[in-house]
């Protein structure tokens, strides 16, 4: 029985406001947990300014490494949403109004009672030969060329474009995870910990050190995809940490 292929991605986050602190980006959470879900593993996160420069260059990198690339913001109707200008770039074609986009939206600013705008036409320009991805809360549509999703910043918009998307994409393995609550520090645990992990290499152990405000504490959480190496792994783990409050016990007497 062949092993189902690794699906890797990658996001990229479009925006000054984002790297100036303006706004909070709330995207790449809700991406990793939703592909994690799907079997996809999200390898890579970069935010980059509105330069289309800057743009171009993260977009081929990733779209050259990764099954698939994500990108949020930089398609709505200013002047500084060049989102879709260097997707158009990074592939090498035009970037034109779609027709299908521009009735869309010309319907649906006729229904409102607004004024169709320049500005507002600019939602529908896209790169030539890529496709639309529906947008069912303001109905301007993000779009795919290749390997790259396009899609909005706001987080709504993303959330609801990305479910439109899901079902549509290649999926892997999916990621199981159990975890173990250690009472003692990571300095307590660190090594005998290293000692672990390279005895477990088909899974992936992670510490994530918690304090209560008297004394430190850790989880650990073991990650893989064969349910039979996490509870190895975490039999190891509950061993150690056995071994360590016996060792502690032992001192204190």
């Amino acid at each position: 029985m062949s092993k189902a292929p690794r699906v890797t991605a990658a996001a990229l986050a479009i925006g000054d406001e984002l790297l100036s602190g303006r706004t909070k980006d709330k995207n790449i959470g809700h991406l990793a947990e939703m592909l994690t879900a799907a079997g996809i593993e999200l390898e890579e996160v970069r935010i980059v300014p509105d330069e289309q420069e800057r743009i171009v260059e993260a977009l081929n990198a990733l779209r050259a490494r990764y099954t698939y690339v994500f990108t949020s913001g930089g398609i709505g109707p200013t002047h500084d949403d060049i989102t879709a200008d260097a997707v158009s770039a990074a592939f090498g074609v035009a970037c034109d109004h779609d027709a299908d986009a521009v009735a869309l939206l010309g319907a649906m600013y006729v229904e409102r009672g607004m004024e169709f705008t320049d500005a507002r036409r600019r939602m529908a320009r896209m790169p030539v030969g890529s496709r639309h991805i529906e947008n069912p809360v303001s109905r301007a549509p993000g779009f795919v060329i290749g390997n790259v999703y396009v899609m909005a910043g706001v987080p709504a918009v993303f959330q609801a474009m990305l479910d439109n998307v899901l079902p549509t994409l290649q999926t892997g393995i999916k990621i199981l995870s159990d975890k173990v609550d250690c009472p003692f520090g990571e300095g307590d645990i660190g090594d005998a910990l290293a000692v672990i992990a390279k005895a477990h290499p088909d899974v992936n152990i992670g510490s994530y050190p918690r304090f209560s405000g008297q004394k430190f504490s850790t989880e650990i959480v073991i990650r893989g995809r064969d349910l039979q190496a996490i509870n190895n792994a975490k039999a190891d783990v509950e061993a150690m940490l056995s071994d360590i409050a016996s060792h502690k016990a032992a001192t204190v007497v």
